[in-house]
């Protein structure tokens, strides 16, 4: 064995990658500083803001005075081959506190019942309503309204991709400002409410969003969240640690400086007109959240107007997160591709004379450490591995590195769950709390790694593949969230509702 193992080091020591690895090493290095330095300093802001904001605003989320000025809001939820979820979203949304909106729901040529399904929930009939094709999309067959639920609308068209349904539905949205959500997402009473008053409180504000939670493992009573749980599999409990990481470090940070380059489709509150003036959402990249909002930073800051896009820490979405590796392969590798879609398309805003944070500080990060990051991250691991068993990289170095890299993915983590719980508290069980700590530390064996693998094979199959494809991503679902109807469902007990939504779970 010792005869092979050396071998295999004087092979090693004279491949020529190994030994320009060997002259970079260095540079690994100092990009795992820079990275995580980088994180560290959007980690303070993030953590002064939202202390901040839960001294300014838990207490009394919004003024009785300012509640009936709240804007009408229109939701548009696209929806493809979503009947197992999508009739209990919608009925979420009946129970939003919220004084004036409207349902807009975009059948973009279901296959699977997802049409038969709203149409038999909500008693939906075709009516002659205008449609006004100010954003092209393929064709519609129809609105759909409801007498018994006069705020549930439907558009029914040919299936042309996310961003042509949310399209659609901004074409038949009545009201100033749309809210975009994902079909299987879950709202709490207040979440609509606490995402709109960044609108009340500054004219400049043209989007706003708010928090995604993991959905997996909670229990959904009659579309309504009635309890929050952790997910009872690691992918999916590695994945709500990520995504507490994701949106109250990473979106939190930007925010205060107006370089949020991002707001998740599954949960984004937007002036219309604003959207519209830009032509909507581009068909044609799977980032349409991401190039949204990085169009809107560029034509704005273009046509020198003095606007904001914010991000607010509390209003929360419940989405259900990919439960298998196949399906979280496909939603990663697909974000990257969209990530780099977008960074390419809006060049422009990066080191523009008008960019200002967003195109000077926000964009470069994205650029360096979220789109090369993962290639960057995955061939210096290699890299260092290889060089250690060359034996041109000691073994205390390489364990030094190795500490390094991992010790500072775990302090970011447990931070993210040590902020959650001071702040907002939705994990209040003890059992929770050290499940949840385990898992901030152990997804950073493995898991981390194997996500930066993913993401680096997006980025080679954006760079490489010829075919362009836009199509609906989708995952399979485990069924971890439980939804038990009411006894006696009907308009009487959706009117009710309204007055027992303003209940936090």
């Amino acid at each position: 064995m010792s005869t092979y193992w050396q071998m295999l080091v004087t092979y090693l020591q004279q491949v020529p990658w190994i030994q320009l690895a060997a002259s970079l090493q260095w540079v690994f290095m100092a990009y795992f500083v820079a990275i995580n330095l980088a994180y560290l300093i959007l980690n303070y802001i993030s953590a002064y803001q939202i202390v901040r904001y839960m001294r300014e605003y838990r207490a009394n989320y919004l003024p009785a005075g300012l509640r009936d000025y709240q804007p009408p809001v229109s939701i548009v939820l696209p929806a493809y081959n979503e009947h197992k979820s999508v009739v209990t979203s919608v009925r979420s949304l009946l129970k939003t506190s919220y004084p004036d909106f409207e349902i807009v729901v975009v059948n973009d040529g279901s296959t699977d019942g997802t049409r038969e399904a709203l149409i038999e929930a909500f008693g939906l009939v075709k009516v002659p309503e205008a449609y006004r094709a100010r954003l092209r999309t393929e064709p519609v067959h129809g609105v759909y309204a409801s007498a018994r639920y006069p705020r549930v609308h439907m558009v029914d068209k040919d299936n042309g991709g996310k961003s042509d349904a949310i399209n659609a539905g901004i074409n038949c949205a009545r009201y100033p400002l749309f809210c975009v959500m994902d079909a299987d997402s879950i709202l709490q009473p207040e979440s609509l409410s606490r995402v709109v008053r960044p609108f009340l409180e500054d004219r400049r504000v043209v989007a706003s969003g708010g928090v995604v939670r993991v959905l997996n493992g909670c229990t959904v009573t009659d579309g309504m969240l009635s309890k929050v749980g952790l997910p009872n599999r690691w992918l999916p409990s590695f994945q709500l640690v990520e995504y507490l990481r994701a949106f109250l470090f990473g979106r939190m940070g930007w925010s205060p400086m107006n370089a949020l380059l991002i707001i998740s489709g599954a949960f984004g509150v937007f002036y219309k007109e604003r959207v519209v003036a830009i032509g909507g959402y581009r068909v044609d990249t799977v980032g349409e959240d991401m190039d949204l909002v990085m169009r809107l930073h560029r034509n704005l800051r273009e046509e020198k107007r003095d606007y904001r896009i914010v991000f607010v820490p509390d209003p929360v979405c419940w989405t259900e997160a990919p439960p298998d590796i196949a399906s979280l392969r496909n939603q990663r590798v697909r974000w990257q591709r969209g990530l780099a879609e977008s960074l390419w398309t809006n060049m422009r805003l990066m080191f523009s004379r008008r960019g200002g944070a967003a195109g000077w500080i926000a964009y470069p990060f994205m650029l360096i450490f979220e789109l090369l990051g993962p290639m960057i991250e995955v061939v210096g691991y290699i890299s260092m591995i290889a060089l250690t068993i060359a034996g041109l990289v000691s073994l205390e170095v390489f364990l030094v590195f190795l500490a390094a890299a991992v010790g500072m993915g775990i302090l970011l983590s447990v931070n993210a769950m040590l902020l959650e719980e001071l702040s907002f508290g939705l994990f209040t069980r003890p059992r929770q709390q050290l499940r949840l700590f385990v898992v901030a530390i152990l997804e950073n064996f493995g898991y981390r790694q194997m996500n930066s693998f993913w993401r680096f094979s997006g980025t080679l199959g954006w760079l490489f593949s010829r075919k362009r494809r836009h199509s609906w991503g989708r995952i399979n679902r485990d069924g971890s969230w439980q939804h038990r109807p009411q006894a006696h469902p009907g308009a009487a007990s959706v009117a009710a509702s309204f007055t027992e939504g303003g209940t936090k779970p």
